[in-house]
């Protein structure tokens, strides 16, 4: 397939050539006929990817707040590298989408292959959507007039938020191609409407749509046109389409409604606001989200699980199909808004229109190429020219596939790997384009989405899984199935089933298994290892993971998606604390915060307590509810009259301890590297594995024990 990426490093906009997604569950897979470029917010995404560095920081001061506050905990290198890798991430362009279902994925009932639907995907010629944000195109609404649903059910969820009644006065302040749209819904409401702007040739369709118009650049005053407009009284509501830094649009709005009007902002402008303008006339102002309810819901979205219509008459869903239905009566008319067509193979083309044509509206891609080579499942990477081009295998070398193509695999095993020595022969994403693009930066030779294809794939002999929790037991249990090496980032497993089928596939299997544990491997934990090891008596541990707070609708605190935080992350430092003891865990004691009344009660802020044969034992204080500015990763060690403490893997210091006193590094090291380097020298030399299995499975079931325990309520547990 092809798609459409946008660089927000350096702004160019190219077109990519991708491995078509798979279908997934609760999703349709549509072959795309034509999408509309959103000349308002995909401007704006163009802009901010031309834009400098430091102009980039100006427009988002929240981020800046937060890179420095990373600076202060990880170091500056490594924060330098993280916005890097951040702004190096291609972002898909588009959310106008027409076309024709190609394929359901399971769970989908009420939609069969060839129904023509309007969803939010992006400019692919292939995307894939999840079932609540499509609907089915009437028979008598053409695919060119169906691609504006979508901004125009924006528009509608500002209406539906100022909620007009037949005769009212409304303001629109910006005619864009949002704004156009909102005169139209507002005038087949039955309201009286003025639209504002500085384009006279936009002032002019508005007209053409019954409204009466105000053009500042022309001299006009908008409030005194509003006061006007309204006979004096003041408008009824005014809904804000316009985008702009300035606070303008928002204070005039104050100042020309009547009291107790409705001030609705659907675009993005300043919010410096004069609090007597709303004070004194007790106006209401609400920012509307997107295209209405269950914009941003992960239910509702991902998992498909719609509002009940008694309850929530208005989903983004039916916002859809609401502006169909006006398309398909004739009270919504996107003809006159259409300014330029472009074959898809020329978007690069439609994007410097875009970008250089400030009066353009609705710009049109037609995607009249065949569909059937759309939908292959493997490419070669730019440079590479065959299947074994640049990683032909010599005896006992490793040839690598990865299955996932995500930020921590982009960001850090990736480079990790490739700066090891392996050679990379398929990156596989679900999605497809994101293998491309992290594979053709690494030099894989390959990008699919098809995993199952990278598994039994004869030229590769070791496997990374740096994919979603929920498949790592399964994805790991088949390509130890097929003969390979396997690499899988924590967790090995969500629940005991999952792990027993890990342990029985070892089993069967001389390949070597390896979870991504890579703090053991870091360069400071060697150095206490060194220093504890020199030592027989038992030691004391404290831990501290001031993991920060993530929302409760992430999918890593979904038990069934990402298994919660403690199975996700916290084994990280079990498995630490076990290395450093360098004994088997006998016990295992978990409390959470929250068991008391009228306190939330929460897995992610928990002390772990662990009890080891040889008498050590340690504590784990994994907290979501810590300070920014304190370092996210602590450990300290007590034993032999002396103490070690590490800060963020930078800062390791000695107290009392004979012959060492600190070890500072420059950069921030996790032992991301050398956990790779350890992984493809077992592959190579054919040694014992860098973890020993037994270990990899017992802090796997300790690590499930102390979840389910957490969970349950039953704080103790004893091996």
């Amino acid at each position: 397939m092809k798609q459409v990426l946008q660089d927000m490093a350096k702004g160019g906009t190219t077109l990519v050539e991708a491995p078509a997604p798979q279908a997934s569950r609760g999703h349709l897979l549509i072959d795309t006929t034509l999408s509309l470029i959103s000349t308002g917010t995909e401007r704006m995404l163009v802009d901010f990817g031309k834009a400098s560095l430091l102009q980039k920081a100006r427009s988002q001061p929240d981020k800046v707040r937060q890179v420095l506050d990373k600076v202060q905990t990880d170091g500056l290198m490594t924060t330098v590298d993280a916005v890097r890798s951040k702004l190096a991430q291609p972002l898909p362009l588009g959310y106008c989408n027409v076309g024709r279902v190609a394929e359901v994925g399971a769970g989908v009932s009420d939609w069969r292959p060839g129904d023509r639907v309007v969803s939010n995907g992006p400019h692919a010629d292939v995307v894939r959507v999840p079932r609540n944000l499509c609907a089915a195109i009437p028979d008598g609404v053409s695919d060119e007039a169906a691609s504006f649903t979508v901004v125009a059910a924006i528009g509608l969820q500002g209406i539906r938020l100022a909620a007009p009644t037949l005769g009212e006065a409304f303001v629109v302040t910006g005619v864009g191609l949002i704004g156009l749209l909102t005169v139209q819904m507002l005038r087949a409401q039955g309201c009286r409407v003025m639209a504002i702007d500085f384009d006279e040739d936009k002032l002019a369709l508005a007209r053409g749509f019954g409204a009466q118009t105000c053009n500042p650049a022309a001299g006009e005053d908008p409030v005194a046109a509003a006061m006007a407009f309204s006979r004096g009284a003041g408008v009824d509501g005014v809904i804000i389409t316009a985008s702009t830094k300035s606070s303008d649009p928002v204070s005039q709005a104050a100042r020309m409604s009547r009291q107790r009007g409705r001030i609705v902002l659907v675009g993005v402008t300043g919010l410096e606001l004069s609090r007597a303008d709303f004070y004194e006339k007790e106006l209401s102002f609400q920012v509307s989200c997107s295209y209405g309810p269950g914009r941003y819901d992960p239910a509702y979205e991902a998992g498909g699980q719609d509002y009940p219509l008694g309850f929530v008459r208005w989903t983004e869903q039916r916002n859809f199909e609401a502006v169909l239905d006006m398309l398909d009566s004739g009270a919504l008319d996107v003809s006159p808004l259409v300014t330029h067509r472009f074959a898809f193979e020329k978007a690069p083309d439609a994007y410097k229109v875009l970008s250089e044509d400030k009066t353009a509206l609705g710009i049109v891609l037609e995607y009249d190429h065949a569909v059937p080579p759309r939908h292959v499942r493997q490419v070669t990477l730019e440079g590479k020219t065959g299947p074994s081009q640049g990683v032909s295998a010599e005896p006992g070398g490793a040839v690598m596939g990865f299955i996932g193509a995500g930020n921590y695999a982009s960001r850090m095993l990736i480079p990790a790997f490739k700066a090891a020595g392996a050679r990379l022969h398929t990156i596989a994403s679900s999605g497809g384009t994101s293998s491309v693009v992290h594979g053709q930066k690494a030099g894989f030779a390959h990008a699919s989405s098809d995993s199952a294809a990278v598994i039994a794939e004869p030229a590769i002999n070791a496997l990374a899984i740096v994919t979603r929790h929920d498949s790592h037991a399964a994805l790991t249990a088949a390509a130890l199935r097929a003969g390979k090496h396997v690499f899988v980032e924590k967790p090995l497993a969500l629940d005991r089933e999952g792990l027993a089928e890990v342990e029985a596939a070892h089993a069967e299997s001389a390949r070597h298994l390896m979870v991504g544990f890579n703090r053991r491997f870091a360069p400071q934990i060697r150095t206490m290892k060194r220093l504890l090891d020199a030592t027989a008596e038992p030691k004391s541990f404290i831990m501290t993971m001031n993991a920060g707070a993530i929302p409760a609708d992430h999918w890593t605190q979904d038990p069934e998606t990402g298994g919660g935080r403690i199975i996700g992350e916290a084994c990280h430092y079990i498995d630490l604390m076990r290395f450093l003891a360098g004994s088997p865990i006998v016990s295992a004691q978990a409390m959470r915060m929250g068991d008391a009344p009228g306190v939330a009660v929460t897995e992610d802020k928990a002390a772990i307590t662990l009890g080891f044969a040889d008498g050590s034992f340690g504590t784990i204080h994994y907290l979501a509810n810590g300070g920014a500015a304190f370092p996210k990763e602590r450990i300290e060690v007590f034993a032999s009259g002396g103490t070690l403490q590490l800060d963020n893997f930078l800062k390791l210091r000695g107290f009392g301890w004979r012959g060492f006193r600190k070890e500072t590094l420059r950069r921030q090291d996790k032992g991301q590297k050398a956990c790779a380097e350890a992984f493809l020298e077992a592959v190579r030399q054919g040694g014992a594995a860098p973890i020993p299995a037994d270990e990899l499975f017992e802090v796997a079931r300790v690590t499930l024990e102390v979840a389910e325990g957490l969970r349950s309520g039953t704080s103790y547990c004893q091996k």
